[in-house]
């Protein structure tokens, strides 16, 4: 880590308010960067994470920014290159769920998680890939879901958005090479976030049962992934999904 005040270089972080997306601010902001993340709903919770980690010394600023909307993101993203002339990581993490069976899912069900996950790396992604092809160096984190990889049940809107996001990484990752950009992506499985708080105690103790490690992941455990793939991880690992799932899928 480095000292309060120094910083590493500037990461970008798509939903870092709660959950996995706040874990990864706090995480990266601790290593040395300046981390700049974006928020949809609660600005006092946004607020909040960059209250904390300015106490300790560490650059990180919010901006509210729907992840659905293309130009949304894609101006987010070009501001924090003018602003920095540089970008060392994109975590695009952005993603909400819908959860309703395919017979009674409303156009609005279906639409909320491609658009959020799809839209926003798009929308983020594309400046800042042409910014790291400048600087010949960068990484880029997506996270997906083991729903994209096992499908769930309840979850088509959700699991088509999250394989879609594989399959953006794994093409994206062969565009970057030439560059020396690794494009990873990392798959987790049940997180104790606000997404899994709600689920009844049956659907709880259900979940757990199919994990053989016999309990939920935390969201810091899925941030020290990502803050492996965004610094410390062989630039030669490059179009990969990485399951943290607590042995589920394996």
């Amino acid at each position: 880590m480095n000292p309060p005040g120094s910083v590493s270089g500037v990461a970008l972080v798509t939903g870092g308010s709660r959950g996995i997306g706040r874990a990864i601010v706090e995480r990266l902001a601790r290593t040395g960067l300046a981390v700049r993340f974006t928020y949809v709903r609660s600005a006092e919770a946004a607020e909040a994470v960059v209250a904390s980690l300015r106490a300790e010394g560490l650059d990180v600023q919010c901006e509210r920014v729907d992840s659905r909307d293309i130009a949304a993101a894609r101006s987010w993203a070009e501001k924090a290159v003018r602003e920095a002339s540089r970008i060392d990581v994109l975590v695009n993490n952005a993603g909400v769920t819908a959860d309703r069976l395919l017979p009674s899912m409303t156009e609005a069900d279906w639409s909320a998680p491609l658009a959020t996950s799809l839209n926003g790396a798009f929308g983020a992604t594309q400046p800042l890939a042409k910014q790291m092809m400048r600087q010949r160096s960068g990484r880029i984190v997506n996270l997906t879901s083991v729903s994209g990889l096992v499908g769930i049940a309840g979850q088509t809107n959700y699991c088509a958005a999250k394989a879609a996001i594989i399959g953006f990484t794994r093409a994206l990752a062969k565009e970057m090479a030439p560059w020396g950009v690794p494009v990873n992506a990392v798959a987790p499985g049940f997180i104790d976030t606000d997404m899994t708080a709600g689920f009844p105690e049956a659907q709880r103790r259900s979940s757990i049962d199919r994990v053989p490690m016999r309990r939920f992941g935390t969201a810091e455990e899925v941030a020290r992934l990502v803050e492996y793939l965004a610094s410390a991880a062989p630039s030669y690992l490059t179009g990969q999904v990485l399951v943290i799932d607590g042995g589920m899928t394996g």
